[in-house]
């Protein structure tokens, strides 16, 4: 790596710290018990919203209304959006005329928005009208968001509160979140990204002539039953229109990730410049690092929040590094061509298979690596085509747990999750309770936070199992061996740890493979958000421990390193075998040559 490559990682982080702190005060003035001046700002608003949905914005509700609620809610959702997308031929909007989506895939993408995974077995312009995209997908994206950031808000209640037997209200956090957070940033950032060229319209598609003609041949039977070849000229090409500005916003402020066209971040009507590029990484962290200093705030501790934020750039910054350095290395395979100075060559620039050339390896690979510790799914690359360590990398971010930045509030509430597990760690070692936050850690709060990091982890390695084993799941890999393996190994942690990224490669717009993904994409949500409401719930009617003595800090490195440590053991003992027979294998084979 050069001294360039480090200055591009570099300015990415010291823009995202300067940014978090702010946006993360912002945050806990939003949520705050007490009113404040953001709450008044837009209070008439706020009110007008409960009295036309029937909401008392005064009543607190306990976990398990709380927990119904948000369930309810988006069970609705998936329903609403699966109807969308199966009646789209009859509903205005939709200038292409494109047909209903057939009832698997629909299941799938409802399931995929509403969970915040936004796994896309099909191609957004061949297959979504413009109505769909916004009053479906992009109204998702907003609720999935807000869904994730209120869960998390009634978590960090769960350890400031004492002996309280309520979390909260679900709809006043799930409108405070689109209303004050959500929507202002997504409409400054939809600003942004139309001044470097992001189409936002409704206009039809549009057919331009083409720079230089080709043809293509194609062959029928005739009448008398014989092949005839044709030949047809193209001389034209379909560019796709429609709103895609607003819904590219949200999708990366949002932790989304479903892209308006199939190509996703790197089609140029959705990531035309290195300027928007950078926006929509910073986009993807801005929130999710925002929180961790909204936590601290809210638990009246600062030094808290830090502490969680350094935990995952801890993590995140050399994977990262080893990422673009794998990408900056070249295919070992290059290393075993019979002409040693082409091979040279190509490694001289590295591997810049996959990638667009408007942002070269480093924005690549760091964009690969973003999306993927932070739940997001959006890519800028084909990841099919990283190098095998390359490919390693944010495959193991989402097996990790999404809990590097992870998707808005579950991220921070996964790895608060892990908090957990450390202090109990910490405490078996020294013999003591363990005490987080002024909160005795027992064993019910040890059950569900061993629920919450170990669910994603068994979904990703029994449907892994599954998919191996039917022949409906091998279908559709297209690369034998252990590359095959790697593309449904990456396909199977994506949805079950909510991120929606693809290695590519795997045809998975299946029945099979839309019910499978489909089920883990739910399992990985819901029931894991379930899990850390009821320990918020035993959490906030606890009293407050005193530190004394015994006490461990947990705003201090030796925290930080504990912490870490626990997220990597984890996933190192659950996935380091499928690894070993995937990305591991192929490196060595490519290396050696095969």
């Amino acid at each position: 790596m050069t001294t360039n490559d480090f200055l591009q990682i570099g300015l990415f982080l010291a823009v995202l710290l300067l940014l978090v702190k702010p946006v993360g005060s912002y945050m806990a003035l939003v949520f705050a018990d007490a009113p404040n001046r953001i709450t008044r700002f837009g209070g008439r608003m706020e009110r007008g919203i409960y009295r036309l949905c029937g909401i008392s914005s005064t009543e607190e509700m306990s976990w398990k209304r709380y927990a119904l609620a948000m369930l309810l809610f988006n069970v609705l959702g998936v329903l609403a959006v699966f109807v969308l997308q199966r009646v789209q031929q009859w509903l205005p909007l939709n200038p292409q005329h494109f047909a209903a989506v057939s009832s698997d895939s629909a299941m799938n993408t409802a399931i995929s928005f509403a969970t915040n995974t936004n796994w896309q077995g099909y191609g957004g312009e061949s297959t979504m009208s413009y109505l769909t995209q916004m009053l479906g997908l992009a109204v998702q994206n907003f609720l999935s968001a807000a869904t994730g950031i209120a869960v998390l808000v009634a978590v960090v209640r769960g350890f400031s509160r004492r002996s309280s037997a309520s979390l909260g209200n679900f709809w006043v956090d799930l409108t405070r979140s689109t209303l004050y957070v959500l929507v202002p940033l997504s409409l400054l950032m939809t600003l942004l990204l139309v001044s470097q060229g992001v189409v936002q319209n409704f206009k039809p598609y549009v057919d331009v002539p083409v720079l230089q003609t080709s043809s293509y041949a194609t062959t029928a039977k005739d009448a008398a039953g014989h092949d005839v070849t044709t030949q047809t000229a193209v001389t034209t090409q379909t560019l796709p229109m429609g709103p895609a500005a607003s819904q590219i916003a949200i999708k990366m402020l949002g932790t989304n990730g479903g892209g308006f066209f199939n190509a996703n971040s790197a089609h140029p009507y959705e990531n035309p410049t290195p300027f928007s590029n950078f926006i929509e990484m910073l986009a993807i962290f801005l929130i999710p690092g925002g929180l961790c200093v909204m936590f601290g705030r809210m638990v009246g501790d600062r030094r808290q929040g830090w502490a969680i934020l350094a935990t995952m750039l801890l993590i995140f910054i050399p994977l990262a590094i080893g990422l673009v350095a794998a990408e900056q290395a070249g295919n070992p395979a290059l290393h075993g061509l019979a002409v040693d100075a082409h091979a040279s060559a190509l490694q001289a620039g590295g591997n810049m298979e996959g990638k667009e050339t408007r942002f070269g390896i480093v924005s690549s690979g760091l964009f690969a690596a973003i999306t993927t510790a932070a739940s997001c799914g959006a890519v800028n690359a084909m990841h099919d085509s990283l190098t095998p360590l390359g490919g390693l990398v944010p495959m193991w971010l989402m097996q990790l747990g999404e809990v590097i930045f992870g998707g808005v509030g579950s991220g921070l509430y996964g790895m608060l999750a892990f908090a957990v597990v450390a202090v109990f760690i910490a405490g078996l070692m020294v013999g003591r309770t363990p005490e987080y936050l002024g909160k005795k850690i027992e064993a019910y709060e040890m059950k569900m936070a061993s629920l919450a990091v170990l669910l994603p982890c068994a979904l990703v390695v029994i449907g892994t199992a599954i998919a191996v084993m039917t022949p409906a799941g091998v279908a559709g890999v297209a690369n034998p061996g252990a590359h095959g393996f790697s593309e449904i190994l990456y396909a199977v942690s994506s949805a079950s740890n909510n991120n929606g990224s693809a290695f590519g490669g795997l045809s998975a717009n299946t029945p099979f493979w839309n019910v499978l993904l489909g089920i883990c994409m739910f399992l990985a949500r819901f029931p894991l958000a379930i899990a850390m409401l009821a320990m918020a719930g035993s959490l906030a009617a606890k009293r407050h421990v005193p530190e004394s003595a015994g006490t461990l800090p947990t705003h201090t490195p030796l925290f930080v390193t504990l912490l870490a440590c626990v997220v990597i053991v984890v996933g190192a003992l659950t996935f380091l075998p499928a690894l070993a027979l995937g990305p591991i294998a192929e490196q060595l084979m490519s290396a050696m040559g095969h």
